[in-house]
């Protein structure tokens, strides 16, 4: 009896179910990954992990982004020295001595003119006040200075400090009121017109400008006018001002950015207004020197610097809708452009066929600007990304 009931209590103790005696492997099923790195021995010795797009890598990322902000200057670059083999051709006294004699001069006071709309375009603005500085600063060169060389001067700085108040009222009511910089510029630029105008008939009334300034304008220092080495200096100084000091940077990262430059504690309306206050200095010294040759202030002085320093700024590869520019790329424009009226004087155009070549040359060269080859060149060169759906295919999952 005691040896059946301890059998009993010990089946009963013992579980039932299967045989616990064996142990029955489970079948794995292996599963590809979805995402699959190659891997590539390391400095160290080891292995890491290699991206598939060579976009990533920084070598190519660099290679890519110079090329992208050299094929945004490079077109004028291009354009100038085609048009100036088709002048060689179709128009060699365009190319001597004595039409260089007017092409550099004029050339330069349209580049400085246009480096301060260079500016201003930087910052996404657009300047038309250019011809009411330029204007009301040559007269006030002439009723200022009065004939006396002693007053020159005293005249260069009123024309000056004209060109800088005009800047600090748009940039005030652009930078700081956020208004419309096409509207306001051209309100501004009508005020100040027809206040030039008023003071032009009440004081200058025919005089000319002081002798001692048309003098030095007629000055070539080794065989070039002095008008063209004073805005080449203008000119090497804004581009240096703007690569190479810490305010130019940031003057240029609020360009590109305001948004980014703001969170990084830069002052965006700053700059905005200094922006169109050295704009206006720029455009009064373009009056100086466009005084100097011309000797005489008529109704129509500055007229025809309304709309061609925006076009040399523009073929020069800025964009209007802000950032990098290039204040060499700016001058070459400039050159382009005045060499382009000097020859199409010389082949006999009449004026009205002159303006229609001249237009119709600015619409191409915006239509081949370098900001549109540069957003061109980015697009082709912008890595494409794979969808899920061809990443999963591509991996063998199946996915559908």
């Amino acid at each position: 009896m005691y040896s059946e009931h301890k059998r009993l209590a010990f089946e009963e103790s013992t579980p039932k179910g299967p045989d616990t005696r064996y142990f029955v492997q489970p079948e794995w099923k292996s599963v590809r990954p979805q995402l699959t790195l190659s891997a590539q021995p390391a400095q160290n010795g080891g292995l890491v992990a290699a991206s598939s797009s060579p976009w990533r890598r920084p070598g190519f990322a660099r290679v890519v982004a110079s090329a992208l902000v050299a094929a945004r200057f490079l077109p004028i670059w291009l354009a100038t020295g085609i048009l100036a083999l088709v002048a060689a051709i179709i128009a060699p006294g365009a190319l001597q001595s004595t039409s260089w004699a007017f092409v550099l001069p004029y050339m330069t006071i349209l580049a400085v003119a246009a480096l301060g709309q260079m500016l201003v375009i930087m910052h996404a603005g657009i300047d038309l006040s250019t011809p009411a500085v330029m204007f009301f600063g040559g007269n006030l060169i002439v009723g200022v200075g009065s004939g006396s060389n002693s007053r020159l001067a005293v005249a260069i700085l009123a024309c000056l400090a004209l060109g800088a108040g005009v800047g600090l009222t748009n940039g005030i009511l652009v930078g700081v009121l956020r208004l419309n910089p096409l509207i306001v510029t051209l309100a501004v630029g009508q005020i100040f017109l027809a206040w030039g105008v008023k003071y032009s008939r009440g004081v200058v009334a025919g005089a000319n400008v002081p002798d001692g300034l048309s003098s030095w304008a007629a000055e070539k220092p080794l065989g070039i006018s002095v008008v063209f080495w004073t805005g080449a200096a203008i000119a090497v100084a804004v581009a240096l001002v703007l690569r190479y000091t810490a305010a130019g940077r940031r003057f240029q990262a609020v360009g590109a950015n305001p948004r980014a430059a703001w969170m990084a504690g830069v002052h965006v309306r700053t700059h905005v207004v200094l922006a169109y206050v050295v704009a206006g200095t720029l455009y009064a010294g373009a009056a100086v020197l466009l005084a100097g040759i011309r000797i005489s202030i008529d109704p129509g002085f500055g007229a025809e610097y309304l709309l061609a320093p925006i076009a040399a700024v523009v073929i020069a590869g800025a964009s209007l809708a802000g950032g990098l520019a290039s204040a060499t790329s700016t001058w070459l424009a400039a050159l382009a452009l005045t060499l382009l009226t000097q020859m199409l004087r010389i082949l006999g155009l009449s004026t009205a066929m002159q303006f229609v070549v001249f237009g119709a040359a600015i619409l191409v060269g915006m239509l081949v600007s370098g900001d549109r080859v540069a957003t061109l060149l980015g697009r082709v060169l912008r890595p494409t990304e794979p969808t899920a759906r061809t990443a999963l295919t591509s991996n063998g999952t199946g996915a559908k």
